[in-house]
């Protein structure tokens, strides 16, 4: 096939594919490269080009039935709270008085100064004490304590 050993071509196969798993890291490929390694052993014995491509599509298949599953939870990434989920619901003190029609207010939270909107639009007094309800972009959304 494309003037190539048949086993070259599968050999090739299987360097493109880990290069593509390599690339993408989405656990996608690999498994074709396990079937394409299958496929040059087969190659390299003699079998035929259909029986190549059989134990290539099976070795594929198989390895992605029975094994993605446990890869999948032994490199499952954990999702790590932010300071985006940790101060919802969090009281806060208000620095600057919280003005949404003039664009104005701020909090300070867990050390940290935010830039804050009243939930409801009204006037929150510098040195009161808010509840974080929601996050909108990089501003808190706040009620009165």
């Amino acid at each position: 096939m494309f003037g190539l050993s048949p086993s070259v071509f599968w050999i090739i196969a299987v360097i493109a594919l880990c290069i593509l798993e390599a690339a993408t890291l989405g656990l996608t490929a690999i498994w074709f490269a396990i079937g394409a390694l299958a496929a040059a052993v087969f190659a390299y014995t003699g079998a035929g080009w259909l029986l190549q491509v059989i134990v290539f599509l099976a070795v594929s298949a198989v390895s992605m039935l029975y094994t993605r599953p446990i890869v999948r939870d032994k490199l499952k990434v954990r999702n790590t709270p932010t300071n985006l989920d940790r101060i919802i619901g969090q009281t806060a003190i208000v620095t600057e008085t919280i003005d949404n029609e003039n664009g104005k207010g701020q909090i300070k939270i867990n050390g940290l100064i935010w830039t804050a909107r009243a939930e409801n639009g009204e006037i929150i007094e510098k040195d009161e004490h808010v509840i974080v309800k929601a996050i909108q972009g990089v501003k808190a959304i706040v009620v009165p304590k």
